[in-house]
């Protein structure tokens, strides 16, 4: 058995209030890699949801932090803890691309956005993957915050699912090929 393990984090809101919101765009694309895996989230003492498995071959653990996204920092520290993952993936809304639009790197700042400052903060470092779902930024003077707490537009909702499953596609792709090849594929 390999010894190498990835550890996805979707970042998201708790609760059925949040479930479509642009925000929690990782949860959904963890929902998709579960489904492929054919497992369940159940809770974790790490303090989220997670679902252990394989995705092409490759051990992975899926994790929601249970929290609120501005906390999610100490969820994803303990998961690191508990399963010592030999890759971290977070997977996260970006308002600075285009809806859809897909983007992976490894390290780099926060971007304004709270979850992943969390993250860095309570991890000690910025060098973990991340791949970014683009969300847009709000027209006209709607503030950003409220504007990733709102669900996903008529016109979005129709490509969401598609979308979502692009988004599981790259993952997945890092996971098993690499940052540089899931790269060269999904920009």
């Amino acid at each position: 058995m390999d010894a190498d393990l990835a550890l996805i984090v979707g970042l998201g809101n708790p609760g059925p209030k949040y479930e479509g919101n642009r925000h929690n765009i990782g949860f959904l694309v963890l929902d998709e890699l579960a489904a492929r895996m054919s497992g369940k989230f159940k809770a974790h003492k790490s303090g989220a949801e997670v679902v252990e498995g394989r995705l092409s071959g490759h051990r992975v653990v899926l994790a929601k932090p249970r929290s609120f996204m501005n906390l999610s920092g100490g969820p994803v520290a303990s998961a690191v803890k508990f399963f010592k993952p030999t890759t971290i993936l977070v997977v996260h809304d970006e308002l600075d691309l285009p809806f859809a639009q897909l983007r992976m790197k490894l390290g780099g700042g926060d971007n304004g956005h709270n979850g992943l400052r969390s993250i860095t903060k309570s991890l000690g470092t910025k060098d973990y993957h991340r791949l970014r779902f683009g969300v847009d930024r709000p027209s006209g003077r709607q503030d950003p915050a409220d504007y990733v707490l709102k669900d996903f537009s008529t016109v979005e909702r129709k490509q969401l699912a598609l979308e979502i499953d692009r988004a599981a596609d790259a993952a997945e792709a890092l996971v098993t090929k690499g940052l540089e090849a899931a790269q060269n594929t999904y920009h």
